[in-house]
């Protein structure tokens, strides 16, 4: 085992002067093969050389010319082992260097054998004397010394790991591993100079074990050091995997699952971290598409992805098991940076998996299991891997993009419209009069669409998925995919009532689309002018794509949302954003039109959003005091972050909509929709909903109080009325489009 003295200080130019050795080994080999071949071996081939003998001599002489040829080509191996073995160390002795070289900058001692303490001699007589009596300045050094220290550790440790795998490389090179040669212990003439194809072997001897139940706790030890100092590493990846082949792949994944989760718990985080080696090995091999590589083991998984597998105590039904794609992307979620074709690639095969079995006529999913699989304690599995593949897309918004656009391919229509969803068992479906189990009913599990969820989040705003998005600016692809989301929400009558996973990550969506809802909603321009029903269209302009749907179908959506009042309550709160920011940008030179058109279009936009609101008073299946809560909560909550609109800096004091008055303004329009919630649900309520007349009143005075103007001037109250006028027309005609019998 190195040490950090030794690692510093030993010559390694010995590694390349023993690699020229045995460069000149090989040489010296080769000339001895020409002379063996011409005087000895040649002989044998000769016309004069004839008899019984003759047959066994020409077999020992061709042996013994092989061996030749065989010695060179291991001479040649450890030439480059030592070569490789130099490389890695000089690279890794720099890292160690350089952490030394950063402690010492942060005002650290490292002694020669590599232990970390704090330089007092750098200290002022003030820093001393807090040092011996300030505990909180003693825990602070304590901490950083044992941060550096951990350090310095892991580049020494890293180096021994290098160690061991460069005694492996020079342990298998020397081994014939030709028994059919003629020769026992002679050359190897299948010798190799990289260090990681050899370490490559053992990692697969030792899955072998592991998948067969007959590992050692050293086993696992030195596969854990294995895939940790070598998961990177293309040369190893692809050796290991192509030596595994996929089952063998799958097989290893399962058991280490199998043991974590289940066998051996008390090792858990050990097997959970051999699984994220085995995972980014995964990550490496797959890099290139074009490879034989990748073409043979994508095969190989297309086989494998269908079959059945054993996992110990993974369900509590006895005779479960699971299939091979499952088993993939439950190991893929350990991992990450995975090649954007890989990710592609494995959906399209899992959704042919799919497609091949509703073809042979069963109703059921091949993913479908006799148990749920959600949760803290279960979540982990990838019972469907279509929707966990594509949670592990949603990492690379890009890539999402790319899978999702309807004008690439109908992956989003399959999604959306044409898969079926259900992959665990609800019920047991027994015939009437039945004594006996029957047949089992599938269901969709509790985490469904999660991670088309994200997938669709991020496809849809170029962001990484998991929470509200500042507005724009997008791409068409990505608008066109929100644009066929709705539609087809709207039009397969699941807008209202989204279906389950997909209510917020549609509100994050929606918050980044604000100022094109804002405009639908606004009825001003023509491009957002459309009919109600119209499925609308995508354009670019100098500040990127827009989305335009029919009024009627954006409203069914957001009325879908708006099941989640705290989801809902932060859409509001970005349209009480952009509406600010819509008032601040009018030019302090404006005329009575542009004034006037700006504050009825936002009018009209805040009352199409409390036409939402609205309908949730004639709804009995909420209780409404709860909800107006959540839904101030989501206010809030959108108006406590940063603002997600830029505010205008070109107009001077004059226009300036402080914090301060947005925070009063939208404290007294919470306790109003309070209030309001906390009335008789009756028609007559629904239909005058004051608040949301008051929202419109306090904003414009508000606005008109920032232009100079006094808040009950006549000024200020002709733009008052006009945006309560057209407020009650957006509010009216939203609710009108979601509630036909009011």
């Amino acid at each position: 085992m190195p040490t950090y003295h030794e690692i510093l200080t030993t010559d390694l130019s010995t590694l390349t002067a023993a690699a020229d050795h045995w460069d000149d080994v090989a040489e010296d080999l080769h000339t001895q093969e020409t002379a063996y071949r011409r005087d000895v071996h040649g002989i044998s081939m000769g016309p004069s050389w004839q008899g019984l003998y003759t047959t066994v001599a020409d077999e020992h002489f061709a042996v013994t010319l092989k061996e030749f040829q065989k010695a060179q080509t291991e001479a040649k191996a450890i030439a480059a082992l030592f070569r490789d073995a130099h490389t890695q160390f000089v690279d890794l002795r720099k890292k160690l260097e350089s952490a030394r070289q950063d402690a010492v900058a942060a005002k650290m001692k490292v002694s020669d054998q590599g232990v970390v303490s704090y330089d007092t001699g750098k200290l002022t007589d003030g820093d001393r004397q807090a040092l011996a009596h300030d505990p909180d300045y003693q825990e602070s050094v304590r901490k950083a010394v044992a941060s550096w220290q951990a350090r310095i550790d892991q580049c020494v440790k890293d180096v021994e790991d290098a160690d061991k795998g460069v005694e492996i490389a020079f342990q298998a090179v020397v081994t014939d591993s030709d028994m059919g040669d003629g020769t026992i212990g002679g050359f190897n003439g299948r010798a190799q100079g990289d260090i990681e194809k050899y370490e490559a072997h053992e990692a697969e001897d030792i899955a072998e074990r592991v998948s067969a139940g007959e590992a050692s706790q050293h086993d696992y030890r030195e596969l854990q050091r294995l895939l940790h100092g070598n998961s990177g590493d293309k040369a190893f990846s692809q050796t290991l995997l192509d030596g595994l082949g996929a089952r063998g792949t799958l097989q290893l994944s399962n058991s280490l699952d199998s043991l974590a989760h289940y066998d051996d718990k008390q090792h858990g985080s050990q097997y959970l971290d051999i699984q994220k080696g085995l995972a980014t090995t995964l990550a490496t091999a797959t890099k290139d598409p074009h490879s034989d590589f990748y073409q043979g083991f994508r095969a190989d998984l297309r086989k494998a992805g269908t079959e059945r597998f054993e996992v110990d105590g993974l369900g509590s039904v006895p005779d479960e098991k699971v299939r091979g794609y499952q088993s993939l992307v439950t190991l893929m979620q350990h991992g990450h940076g995975y090649d954007g074709q890989f990710l592609k690639d494995t959906a399209d095969d899992i959704r042919h998996a799919e497609e091949s079995y509703t073809a042979q006529g069963t109703t059921e999913s091949v993913w479908g299991l006799r148990d749920r699989f959600s949760g803290e304690d279960r979540g982990w599995f990838a019972n469907d891997p279509l929707d966990g593949v594509l949670g592990i897309m949603s990492h690379d918004p890009e890539v999402s993009t790319e899978y999702l656009d309807p004008d690439r391919n109908d992956n989003l229509r399959y999604l959306l419209h044409g898969r079926n969803w259900d992959t665990v068992v609800d019920h047991y479906a027994t015939p009437p009069g039945g004594t006996t189990v029957g047949i089992p009913v599938l269901a969709e599990d509790g985490d469904v669409r999660k991670g088309f969820g994200a997938a669709l989040e991020a496809a849809t705003t170029g962001e990484a998925p998991g929470g509200y998005h500042a507005a724009g600016p997008h791409t068409e692809p990505q608008a066109r995919i929100l644009q066929h989301t709705i539609n087809t929400l709207y039009t397969d009558k699941h807008a209202q009532e989204l279906p389950k996973g997909l209510v917020t990550p549609m509100a994050h969506i929606l918050t980044s689309y604000t100022p094109d809802t804002h405009e639908t909603y606004a009825e001003s321009s023509s491009k957002y002018d459309i009919d109600w029903d119209s499925e609308g269209s995508v354009w670019s302009d100098k500040d990127g794509a827009h989305l335009a749907v029919g009024h009627q179908r954006l409203a069914a959506v957001m009325r879908g949302v708006a099941n989640d009042p705290e989801a809902f309550g932060h859409l509001y709160g970005a349209e009480q954003q952009y509406t600010h920011h819509v008032l601040e940008t009018i030019p302090a030179d404006a005329g009575d039109k542009t004034i006037r058109d700006r504050i009825v279009e936002s009018s009209r936009a805040m009352g199409a959003y409390d036409g939402i609101r609205s309908d949730i008073i004639y709804d009995e299946r909420f209780e409404k005091t709860q909800w107006a809560a959540d839904f101030n909560h989501g206010i809030g909550t959108a108006l406590g972050t940063a603002l997600l609109f830029n505010p205008v800096k070109d107009l001077g004091p004059v226009g300036d909509l402080t914090n301060k008055a947005i925070d009063v303004w939208a404290y007294e329009s919470n306790k109003e929709h309070t209030a309001e919630a906390n009335l008789a649900a009756t028609e007559q309520n629904a239909k005058t909903y004051d608040a949301g007349q008051h929202d419109v009143e306090k904003l414009v005075r508000a606005w008109a109080d920032s232009r100079g103007h006094g808040i009950d001037s006549d000024w200020t109250k002709y733009y008052v009325h006009a945006g309560q006028n057209d407020y009650e027309h957006g509010r009216d005609r939203t609710l009108s489009t979601l509630r036909a019998d009011r």
